[in-house]
């Protein structure tokens, strides 16, 4: 048999450029994103169409809102989509339940009755803002499904607990339909995203690390940004894994490597500072240090070294001496520097090699059994999350008040289609009220909601009038919802999508049978747009902030933060090293939107970050200073805690004051009897280049 073949057309070479062209044109991340958002459309396509098949199937009078509830939960990844429907489940049972208990007690009084149900989702959303994990979802369901069943029955309540019943049961088809598609029918597993971006973060940090050793301020600055935004998208990753099909990384196993990236996140900056003091120009490094710092750097370098854990353990090693050697005697200043930048880069290569070990114990899909080699601390803490109640409550009592006023328009005109209108203004106060600027994105939806109302009424006239067929209707509904879909799995166009996505089924009428009426459309347009409109107004007015008001108050609460450290208030070490960074993680987008320029803004974080978790460590061994050296440390704390918990910024001239005393105390531990002397001087010398003590390094010339 002759077969065809590129071979029996063009020559060897040609053929296989033409093949590795290809190949490589299919690898590319345009081409793969474009193959992704494809599947994705028609997955969640299938599962529309068959949630709306059972809906019909079984009698129920709305089944639109299952092909809703399916692109409402569908998400690029088969956890992210399980996690999204079971919290969607959750939060549309509670809000229903909530609605059937607040409408018929408040049936005789349609603005109370309003004002309650305005309430409940202004604490649905304060809840959710709040959380900031995917659980954040379960309430912002609970809130606007009780706006989407309640409004409209308020003026008649008698059928609330019908309208309910029916609407949990099409949503759960929904659920159902979008888990199953998803799930089982061509899955993206959030394991591998997540592999691939834990994978990309380590190599992040091993280039921190070889840029804080060169001392390339500009390099590590950057360096340290993109670490703290890493990672908080691996933490957004993992909290989806215990939904994913396939096996998932050990929790633990996520902790401790989160736990040792951050504290390389502030180990960088000080050995940054120590290698710019010691190794510069006209700085008094010993030749054996500088070996060192060159040999760390070409093994952090080479991720794929042989015997890398045999070279890690001599590193190790060969630090921790020459920081005992430097530290026993510690006469002079720079002796005292150069053991403290030893004992550093010892840490820093243990961080790196338990972070390589356990990369490689997720490839193995083990568990974590044996920890004993694990150089930092054993027991995890994990992500924590900045929480701001303060910030929840502003947006919750500006969501209550923009929907109490369009409820107080409503009724006083007794508009007919105005339960509706509130409904639909709930939803976007509870769906779009956890970003700071949340009317760009209701303009984005209203943009697809116009789209949608365009391709609703040409489906309501022209063409479902003519369809008689279950086959043929999805057939004609496909190009609508396949371009939606499409457009819903790219980021920047997800919220033009659900406008189409939200707004197709109900303005088409798709229920049990055609009821085309152009002024009933014409009405719930009105609604819409009316609805969506004054929602963007009135989330402008009430629940924005100012970009440039979060950014100072995220500083603000880091450095009131310091001050309670300072006094012994605060949580502890690990706990409050993860939440600085998972505030320096919410600056960055926030340093993207705003107009003014913030040059120092995210380093300024990372130095309460430092100055933070010294005087926590130091206010801790307090007990263990006898005599004036305690008494001076603690009023070195006070000092800090009073510049730093203040309003009042700290000035050059508290920084050269404090810089002073902290320079008398380390003379004074150093000379004295104390066991854990060095641990002390060591705690104090970080403290003072955190302080910003940029001198030290002219400092140790003159002591010598």
């Amino acid at each position: 048999m002759n077969t065809a073949s590129p071979r029996n057309f063009l020559p060897n070479n040609v053929g296989q450029t033409l093949l590795q062209a290809g190949m490589a044109f299919l690898r590319t991340p345009s081409t793969k994103a474009d193959a992704d958002a494809v599947i994705f459309s028609v997955k969640s396509f299938a599962a529309a169409m068959l949630a709306y098949y059972i809906s019909l199937r079984i009698g129920l009078p709305k089944p639109f809102w299952a092909i809703i509830t399916v692109y409402i939960v569908s998400q690029t990844s088969a956890g992210a989509s399980f996690s999204r429907g079971v919290y969607r489940f959750a939060g549309t049972l509670v809000g229903a339940i909530a609605t059937v208990v607040i409408v018929p007690n408040f049936v005789n009084d349609p603005m109370m009755c309003s004002a309650v149900l305005s309430g409940w989702i202004g604490l649905c959303l304060f809840f959710s803002l709040l959380d900031r994990t995917p659980r954040a979802y379960a309430f912002v369901l609970a809130g606007y499904t009780a706006s989407l069943i309640g409004f409209p029955s308020v003026l008649d309540p008698g059928s609330i607990f019908e309208t309910a019943s029916v609407r949990v049961q099409e949503i759960s088809i929904g659920i159902l339909c979008a888990v199953v598609i998803h799930r089982y029918i061509l899955p993206k597993r959030m394991t591998h995203q997540l592999t691939g971006k834990l994978s990309a973060t380590l190599r992040d940090a091993r280039r921190l690390a070889g840029h804080a050793l060169s001392a390339t301020s500009g390099e590590t600055h950057e360096g340290r940004h993109q670490l703290a935004a890493d990672l908080l998208v691996i933490q957004g990753l993992a909290t989806h894994l215990p939904y994913d099909p396939a096996p998932t990384p050990p929790r633990k196993t996520l902790q401790l490597i989160h736990d040792r990236l951050a504290r390389l996140l502030m180990l960088a900056a000080e050995i940054e500072d120590r290698v710019d003091a010691l190794c510069s120009v006209d700085g008094h490094a010993s030749g054996e240090l500088i070996a060192l710092i060159a040999e760390i750097g070409a093994w952090a370098a080479n991720a794929e070294t042989r015997d890398r854990e045999v070279a890690a353990a001599q590193l190790i090693r060969h630090g921790r001496s020459v920081q005992k050697r430097l530290g026993a005697e510690a006469a002079m200043s720079r002796d005292r520097l150069s053991a403290n930048l030893a004992g550093h880069l010892a840490e820093m290569v243990g961080l790196l090699q338990d972070c390589d070990r356990l990369e490689r114990n997720i490839a193995a899909n083990g568990g974590l059994r044996d920890a004993t080699w694990l150089h930092g601390p054993k027991r995890p803490m994990g992500y924590v999350y900045h929480r701001d109640a303060w910030m929840a409550g502003r947006a919750a009592l500006g969501a209550i008040v923009g929907i109490l006023v369009g409820c107080a328009f409503w009724i006083w005109s007794a508009w007919p289609e105005g339960g509706m209108a509130v409904s639909i203004l709930g939803v976007c106060c509870a769906l779009f009220g956890n970003f700071d600027a949340p009317a760009a994105f209701v303009v984005k939806y209203l943009c697809g909601s116009i789209y949608g109302v365009i391709i609703s009424l040409i489906y309501s006239f022209i063409i479902l009038p003519q369809v008689t067929d279950f086959r043929v209707l999805v057939a004609v509904l496909a190009p609508a919802f396949l371009f939606a879909g499409s457009l819903q799995a790219r980021l920047p166009t997800t919220f033009m999508a659900l406008g189409m996505t939200l707004t197709i089924p109900i303005l088409s009428a798709l229920g049990p049978y055609y009821s085309g009426d152009f002024a009933m459309s014409l009405n719930s347009v009105t609604a819409l747009f009316a609805a969506v409109g004054f929602g963007a107004v009135s989330m402008s007015l009430f629940q924005t902030v100012p970009v440039d008001g979060a950014i100072t108050r995220l500083l603000r609460l880091s450095r009131r933060d310091v001050g309670r450290r300072a006094l012994g208030a605060a949580p502890n070490e690990a706990r409050w090293t993860s939440l600085m960074i998972d505030r320096t993680a919410l600056l960055l987008p926030r340093l993207r939107l705003t107009g003014k320029v913030y040059p120092d803004v995210l380093d300024e974080m990372l130095l309460h970050l430092r100055i933070g978790h010294l005087t926590g460590q130091l206010r801790k061994a307090i007990p263990q200073i006898k005599g004036d050296a305690g008494v001076e440390l603690i009023e070195i704390l006070s000092v800090i805690a009073k510049r730093f918990g203040g309003r009042e910024p700290t000035t050059p001239t508290d920084l050269v004051d404090l810089d002073q005393r902290i320079k008398t105390l380390i003379e004074k531990m150093a000379g004295s009897v104390l066991r854990n002397r060095m641990q002390i001087v060591d705690l104090l010398i970080d403290l003072r280049f955190a302080l910003g003590a940029h001198a030290y390094g002219r400092s140790t010339t003159d002591d010598r």
